[in-house]
């Protein structure tokens, strides 16, 4: 028998309505989103700020490619790392911890007074996004139903992502 959003069919096959929990709604779906949106625009805005960061640091040219590179390789080398922390430790406790840490290294790199402060906080918010994305996934795809409910939550997550490439 085929079950529907609504309606399961009881364990006795009796067509019982069975208990099943909505989906989170469009804020916890904006939320995850917008740190997709956010993961993105710190891959790919960097460049556009890189003459002034090199006149405002002093950093040289050689140097200068780490500030891109230290968050791709924070990113991309943990994935893996963190999507196996969300699925030991929680989604949402790995997601809320990602999204915090993300936010306080920002700060800080944001204030950085060295090319080198720079750098380790691209680097620790990389790794932090790297955490942040498969968390972030895996909430949608294990909170909303199979179906065309989660093919839309899919659908604005994939859209927010290359909104912010």
């Amino acid at each position: 028998m085929k079950q529907t959003d609504e309606i399961a069919t009881g364990a006795d096959g009796t067509g019982a309505i069975a208990e099943v929990s909505p989906p989170p709604g469009i804020p916890a779906l904006l939320v995850l989103c917008a740190a997709h949106f956010m993961d993105a625009v710190d891959l790919s805005d960097v460049g556009v700020a890189l003459p002034a960061i090199q006149r405002d640091l002093g950093m040289t040219s050689g140097s200068l490619q780490w500030v891109v590179s230290a968050y791709a390789l924070g990113y991309g080398g943990f994935l893996l790392l963190g999507g196996r922390v969300a699925d030991l430790f929680g989604r949402r406790r790995a997601f809320l911890t990602a999204v915090a840490v993300f936010g306080v290294v920002s700060v800080l790199g944001a204030l950085a007074p060295t090319g080198g402060v720079l750098v380790v906080a691209r680097l620790v918010k990389g790794v932090a996004a790297g955490f942040l994305a498969p968390a972030a996934l895996s909430l949608i795809t294990t909170n909303w139903p199979e179906g065309p409910r989660r093919g839309r939550a899919l659908g604005w997550y994939a859209s927010a992502g290359a909104c912010g490439f």
